[in-house]
């Protein structure tokens, strides 16, 4: 049997993070790191066709939850839904909250994925009973660093204002997930969600949404927006400059080793990466008005994009569904900025 101090010594060095992989027995590591600050940024564009051939309200949860894991798992900061059906064959657009039905897959999907980014301590209050939600059971979870862990200090957090008034009578009582609420110096209305930097010593302080990415390096999510066509994916950037560095993805494309070689430095501060449905980008061009003004259907879909790439060539099933198809794709592409 060793010493006493041998046995701490073995101890402390099994548990130091940044040790030589004998602390694997222990499980994944649910703490977050920051990487560095940064503004560049990650979008990805899914078709609504990815569950109108689902025949039930599960498939599509289902299907709409893959889609939320592979954002979540490679750290994706804008997901776009964009329509690629028929224009004829479209349901009439209503607002949002008189919505009471899941037969809009645009508002579906967008429903959906918002309600998985929001931590899940404020969805019951941010997501009243909807018929959408009514199979929210099958959802994953997407665990991200601000879906908070009672043990875990993080420098920012997110919150929900409250009704009520603070003991000292000034500002804002914030919900953080964490049992007691906190105060904050700002008067903000109740069922507000805020990002909170957490001051040391300090008053938390509301700040922009994307602070965490900006000033630290935190993954904080992802924005969910809805384009009403494929051309909308790019006109309605919320970027000043647009997306710098657009990829489409096709079973005809280019294979990514040709695309983007492995020597070559990739340089973008957008990423946007473009998914089709079932019957590819093609189908989408074709129900643009936009573009089928413009001749942009068929073969010239890809003159929309600055690459091309096919994400798995000599694949062995005749089809890859578009969730498969971001896992492969995200994969792939991580490279393009873990290099850059």
């Amino acid at each position: 049997m060793p010493p006493p101090y041998e046995h701490q010594t073995k101890k402390r060095r099994l548990d130091n993070d940044g040790g030589d992989g004998q602390d694997s027995f222990k499980g994944p590591t649910t703490r977050f790191r920051p990487t560095v600050p940064r503004e560049w940024t990650i979008s990805v564009a899914v078709p609504t066709s990815i569950i109108t051939d689902c025949v039930t309200r599960e498939q599509r949860t289902t299907n709409a939850g893959r889609i939320a894991r592979a954002l979540a798992v490679f750290s994706v900061d804008e997901i776009i839904i964009y329509d690629d059906s028929p224009v004829e064959q479209r349901p009439a657009r209503v607002d949002h909250d008189s919505f009471t039905g899941d037969t809009d897959p645009l508002h579906f999907l967008e429903h959906i994925l918002t309600y998985l980014e929001t931590p899940p301590f404020m969805r019951k209050t941010l997501f009243p009973l909807h018929p959408n939600l009514r199979s929210q059971g099958l959802l994953p979870s997407l665990d991200m660093p601000h879906h908070p862990h009672k043990d875990e200090w993080l420098p920012y957090r997110e919150g929900m204002t409250l009704e009520g008034v603070p003991k000292n009578g000034k500002g804002t009582l914030v919900d953080i997930g964490m049992g007691e609420p906190i105060t904050i110096d700002e008067s903000i209305p109740p069922k507000t969600r805020v990002t909170l930097k957490m001051n040391d010593g300090g008053t938390p302080e509301p700040v922009h949404p994307a602070a965490p990415r900006t000033d630290l390096g935190y993954f904080w999510g992802y924005t969910v927006r809805k384009a009403t066509s494929l051309s909308d994916v790019f006109t309605q950037s919320p970027y000043e400059e647009g997306y710098d560095l657009s990829i489409g993805t096709s079973e005809r494309g280019l294979p990514l080793s040709r695309a983007f070689p492995e020597h070559k430095e990739v340089n973008f501060t957008h990423l946007l990466v473009v998914f089709g449905g079932p019957r590819g980008l093609e189908y989408a061009a074709m129900n643009d008005r936009e573009l089928s003004e413009l001749g942009v259907v068929g073969m010239r879909t890809k003159e929309l994009f600055d690459q091309w790439v096919n994400v798995l060539p000599n694949q062995g099933s005749r089809g890859i569904r578009t969730d498969e198809a971001m896992l492969i794709a995200l994969t792939g592409f991580r490279r393009l900025w873990d290099t850059s």
